[in-house]
């Protein structure tokens, strides 16, 4: 065969391969659709189930109702979809629900309100507002002074959880004296006292649930549920965890202080921990020293050395339900 035939069937055989390009990326493509139509992972959009009924703190709440459903639905698939924070909620809830359950207990307040603190802070102990509110049950400076929170530049028990859970537990109980009825209780918690007290005067009903109130309160309660819910057996709502991803309770060697310290650097190092691994412990300390003007006496939290190292082998779920193995 000459040259110039040559060339002229080596562009025949372009011309044809460009001609049947589109066709053979459709039929791949039409392929691949197919398939993943057929497997329905990748695209899937999984709509969780509203009960007839839920149950919080002992009371049983019927969502037969149209508007009572509606939020509940709202709340269930935003806690659904919001994978990343949804998943840092049960990670941490392996940490700290073990520390605010029995407060709770010995308070005397249901063990749902757990759920209360969740929605609140999403378990950041750090967790501040926009408004001021903070710690993990985001009390104002005012409410946890109320309440006998020590809050001043220097110190800050609203990040302190054992005393702050305890602050809260006498507020919920002040709330229930009053509402006898929890989820108006946590309304309450929400907006003040004073404006479901007087909402509840205004519109004639009983409960908070029967308000009409701005969009923030009216939801608080639900979310409140919805987390529970999620929380309680997170693999129905598409959570899939292994109990390495649970973050352990973290052990501490627990210290009376009765004098000032000067520098909080200098008795970090003095414990053989970090200055950042002590204010970790215990982020109700605001400055780099202790004044402690008055004698009072704190407990410092020093973590020990091999607590902080992390051994998956070591982690134990507070609840079997939040793991798949």
């Amino acid at each position: 065969m000459s040259k110039n035939k040559i060339n002229t069937f080596i562009m025949i055989m372009v011309f044809i391969l460009i001609g049947s390009f589109p066709f053979l990326v459709g039929s791949s493509y039409n392929t691949h659709n197919q398939t993943s139509a057929q497997a329905g992972i990748p695209t899937a959009t999984f709509i969780p189930e509203v009960p007839r009924q839920v149950t919080f703190a002992g009371q049983t709440i019927d969502l037969t109702r149209y508007d009572l459903r509606e939020r509940m639905d709202r709340e269930l698939t935003a806690f659904t979809y919001t994978h990343s924070t949804t998943s840092m909620m049960i990670k941490k809830a392996n940490r700290y629900f073990p520390i605010v359950e029995p407060i709770l207990q010995a308070n005397g307040i249901p063990d749902d309100f757990k759920y209360l603190m969740v929605i609140e802070s999403n378990l950041n102990t750090l967790a501040r507002s926009p408004a001021g509110a903070a710690g993990l049950w985001q009390f104002m400076e005012g409410t946890g002074k109320e309440f006998g929170l020590e809050v001043n530049k220097n110190i800050d028990e609203r990040y302190n959880i054992e005393k702050a859970t305890r602050a809260a537990c006498k507020y919920l109980k002040n709330g229930y004296n009053k509402y006898g009825d929890w989820l108006t209780v946590a309304a309450s918690y929400n907006a003040g006292m004073s404006r479901i007290s007087n909402a509840l005067s205004q519109q004639g009903v009983e409960k908070a649930t029967d308000l009409w109130l701005n969009e923030e309160t009216s939801r608080y309660m639900f979310r409140m549920i919805a987390a529970k819910m999620v929380l309680e057996n997170p693999k129905q709502y598409g959570f899939m965890m292994k109990k390495e991803n649970l973050y352990p309770a973290i052990p501490y060697e627990q210290v009376k202080v009765k004098t000032e310290i000067p520098s909080l650097v200098n008795y970090a190092k003095q414990k053989g921990i970090t200055y950042a691994q002590l204010k970790d412990a215990n982020p109700w300390l605001r400055g780099t020293s202790l004044e402690n003007k008055s004698g009072r006496e704190y407990i410092l939290n020093i973590p020990s050395k091999e607590g902080m190292n992390y051994d998956p082998s070591r982690i134990v779920p507070h609840y079997k339900n939040w793991v798949v193995d």
